[in-house]
């Protein structure tokens, strides 16, 4: 049994899977960020009885900056999360909308699915 999409499915496809290699790109350097100011706060730790007051403003300063990014980056992420769900909310329910019966015969067997593997 073939079933056809319509067109704007695998372009819909696509760009949904495109988001997700770049929030995967973006999750990395969150973690990325995150590894560093760790590393720089702990140094900064590790030096902080060394040096000046005016040093440690500027470390912290300096920090406060990453840290803003790192929040930054996070709200970005977030973001796209909430529009890729919204995007997917909407998708579904056009298809449902579309298709009613051919839906209906996925949740049914999505939920014939869980009920085995329950058992």
């Amino acid at each position: 049994m073939e079933t056809s999409y319509p067109a704007d499915l695998s372009s819909s496809v696509e760009s949904e899977a495109e988001d997700a290699a770049n929030s995967g790109n973006e999750a990395q350097y969150l973690r990325s960020e995150l590894a560093d100011l760790k590393k720089d706060l702990n140094a900064l730790l590790a030096k902080a009885s060394a040096l000046a007051d005016r040093e440690i403003r500027n470390a912290w300063s300096q920090l406060n900056g990453q840290f803003g990014n790192v929040q930054g980056t996070a709200r970005d992420m977030a973001g796209q999360a909430g529009d890729q769900l919204s995007r997917g909310i909407d998708f579904t329910s056009d298809y449902v909308r579309d298709k009613p019966m051919q839906s209906l015969a996925i949740a049914a067997g999505v939920g014939l699915l869980i009920g085995m593997l329950r058992r």
